[in-house]
């Protein structure tokens, strides 16, 4: 041990306790202040662009899905900087999806000047450039690289086939309405590929390179094309046009009567609006499992994107038969009547999505009706379907906390990610259980006037006025209401606000009260029920174990606070036995119906993780699958809503 003078220790003690204090003191934070947020982006105002863009695509390297892009814009003289915007949000998806790191290779000139550019540091849609004095015209080539793989995004092009959404290929100048930018726009398709768009060729006979009238900048991301080597087109009404591309010549064979079920969506519509707010129209329809499937609304078209056998294998496939009326629909519902807050001036805008249930939920109802005004679908799977969409919401949990209205803010929080507790969560509920909501006022309005009036009488007063006329007509939540009171006059207001606005633990299921008939729920799946097994290669056992699974035993989704979810089973569990036996779908059904007898747990071993573990469900309720049963005698409410107008 070392010995140390009690003097020097004395000495240094007393040091350290007077600078005690002194480290003691707490230090002083850094506390900056935020940088002022730049506003270059001029807004857009309501008058003519000076000048007309040309913009030509090639759409011919299909080998590698590569759209090449030219786009003349020109400037006003004197112009010395140009601000230019990608498409961000997009009409119909209803939220922020402009696919810009897709967009490569950007190169401006001018007069065979190189331009520099800047990408704008807070909105990413907009770049920046700095012209030379004398410029009146602005030439962008850049390359749009469309997905190859699924897992990349939506494939647009294949060897066969594609989908030209002219915003995914075009800028525009900002400070402008869209509608004011006029667009020469040229396409240039493989050799011997025909197409269908609601744009007006200059010359209605060209293949190949295809020039179009001019038009607006807002209706040409309005006017997407479908093109192909294997294409069919049918008349359907003066002016109304089903357009056909396929992966094989195979898929093109549609019946007549299948073709006549199709012109009968067409009357039953025009019936039903009582207008047409369009000068012609165009269905866009691919069938293919190589594209990827879409169902988007335009004015004039749609975008409809479904697997093979739509009509090959018509009658296993109702469930994808909605979607042409759904997209017709919102010709009317969406394009032509639209939310004020959702209208925009430009693709920057950002869009408010309040009247989502209005826009989508009510296209939702009438697309159920026409689908079985037409023949499109039958009156039984109409039904069928409507018991599906009426047992999801009855068992929905997450209406306990959530309102519908809000589920309109899902497109842009959540943009359809898969969530890990959807029937909690809740996603876009405003879609089915808008068409709920859309039900009871039919119920209410027959109710009111002793059956002389219906949501048909809506659909008049709401969408008919202005035949021909394809602008926009906005609304909203008191125009809806006043419309309804024009009908029957009611509190309209409030109906629709406990429906819509407020926590509701009880779904809006009221109209099954008069419509003849009532939901029940038995060991039997209907028809149409197991349609939607098989097209979707699912076990649906939500109102049973409260659970679905995938063909491989996968657990894909898990109703919160059912048996399943009780048991600690989550999404991505793969069931592996039941009972000691390795697990087969119709095994797990007899293990469900043999537990309602014997009143033993189900027993599975299930694999989540790299970790195996046999969990028991104590459930005794056996299978269980909605319907509708009829209860009225006679031709009932429903009957009388599914049925044609003549």
């Amino acid at each position: 041990m070392r010995l140390v003078s009690t003097a020097v220790s004395t000495a240094v003690l007393a040091t350290l306790l007077a600078a005690a204090p002194a480290l003691a003191q707490p230090v002083a934070q850094s506390a900056p202040q935020p940088t002022a947020l730049p506003d270059a982006v001029p807004p857009a105002r309501d008058i003519p662009y000076p000048g007309t863009i040309r913009l030509t695509v090639d759409a011919t390297d299909t080998a590698r899905g590569i759209f090449r892009v030219k786009e003349a814009i020109p400037v006003a003289a004197g112009t010395r900087a140009l601000t230019l915007l990608y498409p961000e949000w997009l009409p119909g998806q209803h939220a922020p999806r402009g696919p810009i790191d897709d967009v490569a290779g950007l190169r401006f000139t001018a007069g065979g000047q190189v331009l520099t550019w800047k990408r704008d540091p807070v909105n990413v849609y907009a770049l920046h450039l700095d012209l030379p004095a004398g410029v009146t015209e602005v030439l962008a080539e850049f390359q749009y690289l469309s997905p190859t793989t699924t897992a990349q995004g939506r494939v647009v092009m294949t060897p066969d086939m594609l989908n030209l959404q002219w915003n995914l290929v075009a800028f525009y100048p900002a400070g402008w309405f869209t509608r004011q930018i006029p667009v020469d726009a040229t396409a240039i398709l493989p050799a011997g590929w025909r197409y269908g768009t609601a744009l007006e060729p200059r010359d209605p006979a060209a293949l190949g390179t295809v020039a179009f009238k001019t038009i607006d900048f807002d209706t040409l991301v309005d006017s997407p094309m479908f093109a192909g080597r294997h294409f069919r087109q049918e008349t359907l009404a003066p002016g109304v046009r089903l357009n056909i591309v396929a992966d094989s010549p195979e898929e093109l064979a549609a019946t007549p009567d299948q073709i006549e079920r199709h012109r009968e969506l067409v009357r039953q519509a025009v019936k039903l609006f009582g207008a047409q707010h369009y000068d012609h129209y165009d269905f866009l329809l691919a069938i293919s499992d190589r594209l990827g499937g879409i169902g988007l609304e335009h004015h004039r078209s749609s975008e409809n994107g479904v697997v093979p056998g739509y009509f090959t294998k018509w009658a296993d496939n109702a469930g994808r038969h909605n979607l042409l009326p759904h997209e017709y629909t919102h010709s009317w519902d969406g394009k032509y009547r639209r939310g004020a807050d959702l209208f925009t001036p430009d693709f920057s805008m950002p869009m408010r999505n309040s009247l989502l249930w209005v826009y989508e939920g009510q296209t939702q109802f009438w697309g159920y009706v026409l689908q079985a005004r037409s023949g499109i679908v039958s009156k039984e799977d109409t039904l069928s379907a409507y018991a599906m969409i009426a047992a999801l919401h009855e068992k929905r949990p997450g209406r306990q906390w959530r309102p519908l209205v809000d589920t309109t803010n899902d497109p842009i929080m959540s943009a359809r990610r898969p969530q890990p507790w959807l029937s909690w969560q809740r996603s876009e509920d405003y879609y089915n259980e808008g068409l709920l909501v859309w039900l009871d006022t039919d119920a209410k309005l027959r109710e009111l006037t002793g059956g002389r009036k219906s949501m048909d009488d809506f659909a008049r007063a709401f969408f008919g006025p202005g035949d021909r006329d394809w602008g926009v007509s906005t609304y909203d939540f008191a125009t809806v209401a006043s419309t309804l009171n024009g009908i029957a006059p009611y509190d309209w207001a409030g109906f629709l606000k406990k429906r819509v606005d407020a926590v509701a633990p009880q779904a809006p299921l009221g109209w099954l009260a008069t419509s003849g008939y009532r939901l029940a729920y038995t060991a039997e799946p209907t028809a149409y029920w197991l349609s939607e097994e098989k097209a979707r290669k699912i076990t649906d056992l939500s109102y049973s174990l409260g659970m679905v699974i995938d063909k491989d035993a996968q657990v894909t989704q898990v109703i919160w606070d059912g048996p399943a979810f009780a048991a600690g089973i989550t999404s991505g569990t793969t069931l592996l036995a039941v009972g000691g036996h390795a697990l087969d779908a119709d095994d797990l059904k007899r293990a469900i119906t043999d537990a309602k007898t014997s009143g033993k747990p189900i027993e599975l071993l299930v694999k989540k993780g790299d970790r195996f573990q046999t969990v028991s469900i104590a459930y005794r309720g056996g299978l269980q699958y909605p319907r509708l049963e009829k209860v009225a005698k006679g031709e009932a409410a429903l009957d009388r809503l599914l049925a044609p107008r003549r």
